[in-house]
């Protein structure tokens, strides 16, 4: 009987050494794999212990799309694992959410007997008239579905509502925009903006202080200087409000930032006059957007496009910008019109209008 070698061959010792670079590379690379996902998921669980913090006891509402997804994730995970990293909704009611998933799946349509569902059009009507008036509750929605010829039970406006997690109206609060354009007539916003000229003593910085009409977007530059001081304000905030001509004679409310430029004594005399101040929150520009937006115009339109040379240079140009600002352009804001509101009525040629070296144009027709 012949014996067997059991010593490995030359062959099967070359295939074990080829073997073992390999598998030592495979398990580096699955530690870093396993390391970088550790150390992702520990950033998450941290990050969502901060937002839990931020939001408090408040109730989270989910869409039904969204519970779908929760869902499938955190079967994917089991229990064990869901208890230590689930926060706003417990591990039970995700694993729940999973089986009613599986439960849908395996239910075969049938022909419903009970109500029928609301229509889309209803639906998308009924999150419409929520969103563009937060203020209105279940039953003056009611009243605006019946207007327009649909009856819906008032459950069933509250139902939707809350499929796709809109708080009851009380909890819902009107928006900036909504106030600004219910109180236009009444309001104006006032800002700076700085301006660089080249004077004899070199580049100068002037500060220009304007106010802005909410409802009609006409403007008016209340000042210019290289030193807004407590006198300078005061003395203009006067020129506002003059009982006869000044910009703010019929205005309830200016909007201003937290510039210190705006000082105590700028805002008691606005205050004695009848306007009341309304100060924007901190970092918050949005709240005064429309002046922001006029600060755009005027530097891309203008003041980008020019060197300005000396005080006088620069009063020039803002007056002509403002003119024709007020009198020539036409305003997205107010319909794309001018200010006037009037179109032209000529009936000749087109010609157009500079100002300020061709830097501005106006286009009208030639008086017949």
């Amino acid at each position: 009987m012949v014996g067997v070698d059991p010593r490995p061959t030359a062959c099967e010792e070359r295939a074990v050494l080829d073997v073992a670079p390999l598998r030592f590379l495979l398990l580096t690379f699955a530690g870093f794999v396993s390391r970088e996902q550790s150390r992702t998921i520990e950033y998450l669980i941290e990050e969502n212990r901060i937002l839990r913090e931020q939001l408090g006891e408040r109730p989270l509402r989910l869409t039904d799309d969204q519970r779908r997804h929760v869902a499938v994730g955190g079967e994917a995970l089991g229990r064990r694992l869901l208890a230590s990293v689930a926060s706003r909704v417990t591990p039970d009611t995700i694993l729940a959410w999973h089986r009613r998933l599986i439960a849908r799946k395996w239910t075969y349509a049938r022909r419903r007997t009970g109500r029928p569902g609301i229509l889309k059009e209803i639906r998308e009507l009924v999150l419409r008239m929520s969103r563009d008036d937060p203020t209105w509750g279940y039953s003056r929605i009611q009243g605006e579905l019946k207007k327009l010829g649909h009856q819906v039970a008032r459950s069933t406006i509250a139902k939707t509502l809350k499929e796709h997690g809109v708080p009851r109206s009380p909890a819902r609060r009107a928006s900036w925009r909504t106030f600004l354009r219910a109180h236009a007539e009444a309001i104006a916003g006032a800002d700076f903006f700085t301006a660089e000229v080249w004077t004899a003593r070199g580049l100068i910085t002037h500060y220009v202080l304007f106010v802005i009409d909410h409802l009609t977007r006409a403007v008016e530059v209340a000042g210019i200087t290289t030193n807004p001081d407590g006198a300078f304000m005061a003395q203009i905030t006067r020129n506002l409000t003059e009982p006869f001509d000044g910009f703010l004679r019929k205005k309830r409310h200016l909007i201003l930032d937290r510039d210190t430029k705006f000082t105590a004594q700028f805002r008691a005399i606005l205050e004695r006059a009848g306007v009341r101040v309304v100060r924007t929150a901190y970092q918050a520009p949005n709240m005064n957007a429309v002046a922001e937006r006029w600060v755009q115009s005027v530097k891309r339109e203008c003041l980008d496009r020019l060197i300005l040379l000396g005080d006088d240079h620069l009063r020039r140009v803002l007056r002509d910008y403002v003119a024709d600002y007020n009198t020539e352009r036409p305003h997205q804001g107010i319909g794309n019109v001018p200010i006037d509101g009037q179109p032209d009525a000529g009936h000749g040629d087109v010609i157009v209008r500079e100002r300020i070296g061709g830097v501005l144009k106006h286009y009208h027709r030639a008086a017949a």
